[in-house]
């Protein structure tokens, strides 16, 4: 029997993507038929590797959540496939089956589309990076650091985290928004912090065997000045080495990293967050822009193609890639979706745009950060104690047992809490 409900297809199923096709199944899993195709079958809960490692556990065993049972819960359809190519004209999007190889290519259609299919993370491009470097970025490259940290291969030489140089895209049809040098410095600053309290606890140095570096005129610029101005010299007192400006990185060797600018910075371990790309295909795309991150207004929708969103790191306006803006952007297009689709009578507030974050710091203390200041608004606030660690422990163990599936309060209820909490 043909179904006629409308199609919503939805490419990718990590933060972003999960987060929305459980939200869109909520308020429209009646009136529509919703598939969501990821090249895994679970979710790779990436903010906590770190902490993984510290703790010398492999992540790859604690940080992976299985998604389908969710998504059978919700009564949406799941394909594990690789997606290979979008036509927006023809309103389908080929794909090949992912669980074994040498599958043939297949074609699903779509009436509504949601590309939530994240970043493709260039550490190929860096050169020298698979013989020398390290990073965080997924369970796999997590481990290579646990099992380099805890299985005899550091000898405690100096340490340089930082980022290569983001190429953020442009588009005459895009908001207009602030230019981000760095995908997302958040990470770098936390593992910064976190790794001199690991140093420190096993007698192999503290914050001044470590340096710090960015592409940008200073690191973590989307925190805004009222935040760096309290970071930046707690920082430097506590002995960090710091770069700035140092355009991209050039190479990575056995003994450290020579940046675009011409600088260097000696290291035995070099930890190392690279551009944030698009993948291959969505270049050139009518929806693209000159990257090839799909172009959206601030509703996270396509203004020449209607039927077509984006959440995430896919999007380009999310600036810089954050998880909380993805978490607002699902929220945005399962509301505008419960309007077009379920016909209910709803007001789509547009995306608003602010830094939420909560990072380790080691020893069961944290920082807490919330705001708008990057983008012109005047909300800044930064905590630091025991009071976010435990909010950041909190809401993995929300996020697994909700399967993504966030109560609209639940943000807002950590904020709360965030800031008013004595730390």
């Amino acid at each position: 029997m043909n179904d006629a409900r409308p199609r919503i297809l939805i490419l990718g199923a990590n933060f972003a993507g999960l987060t929305t096709a459980r939200y869109v199944a909520e308020k429209v899993g009646d009136r529509s038929r919703i598939t969501v195709i990821d090249r895994k079958p679970y979710l790779t809960f990436i903010p906590n590797i770190p902490l993984e490692v510290w703790n010398d556990n492999n992540p790859e065993v604690s940080l992976h959540l299985p998604t389908t049972r969710f998504f059978e819960k919700d009564g949406s359809d799941f394909i594990q496939g690789e997606v290979r190519g979008i036509d927006v004209e023809s309103r389908t999007v080929e794909y090949v089956p992912g669980e074994r190889p040498g599958s043939a290519a297949e074609e699903i259609g779509y009436d509504y589309l949601v590309i939530a299919l994240g970043n493709r993370l260039a550490l190929d491009e860096i050169q020298g990076f698979a013989e020398h470097g390290h990073t965080f970025t997924d369970t796999y490259y997590g481990d290579e650091v646990r099992r380099y940290l805890h299985g005899g291969g550091y000898r405690g030489g100096p340490v340089a985290i930082g980022s290569d140089f983001f190429q953020q895209g442009r588009h005459p049809e895009l908001p207009e928004l602030p230019v981000a040098e760095a995908a997302c410095e958040g990470p770098p600053v936390e593992i910064a912090f976190s790794m001199a309290h690991w140093l420190e606890q096993r007698g192999l140095g503290d914050a001044s065997t470590i340096t710090l570096f960015t592409p940008a005129e200073v690191i973590a610029e989307d925190a805004g000045e009222k935040i760096l101005d309290q970071l930046l010299p707690m920082m430097e007192e506590m002995g960090f080495g710091y770069l700035a400006d140092t355009r991209g990185i050039e190479r990575v060797h056995a003994d450290g990293i020579e940046f675009d600018d011409g600088s260097s910075v000696e290291a035995e371990l070099k930890i190392i967050f690279p551009n944030w790309k698009p993948h291959d295909f969505l270049r050139g795309l009518p929806i693209s822009d000159d990257q090839g991150f799909i172009v959206t207004d601030l509703h996270m929708r396509n203004p020449d193609y209607p039927e077509v969103f984006a959440v995430g790191d896919a999007a380009s306006v999310t600036v810089p890639k954050l998880g909380s803006l993805g978490h607002r952007e699902a929220e945005i297009v399962s509301d505008t979706l419960a309007r077009d689709v379920g016909g209910e009578d709803i007001d789509v507030e547009p995306m608003e745009f602010e830094v939420v974050c909560m990072g380790d710091m080691g020893g069961h203390r944290g920082f807490y950060m919330h705001t708008d200041e990057w983008w012109g608004g005047d909300t800044s606030i930064l905590k630091i104690g025991y009071t976010p660690h435990m909010l950041k422990m909190g809401f993995k163990e929300m996020y697994y047992s909700l399967g993504g599936k966030i109560p609209r309060w639940g943000l807002p209820l950590s904020e709360f809490v965030a800031d008013r909490s004595p730390v």
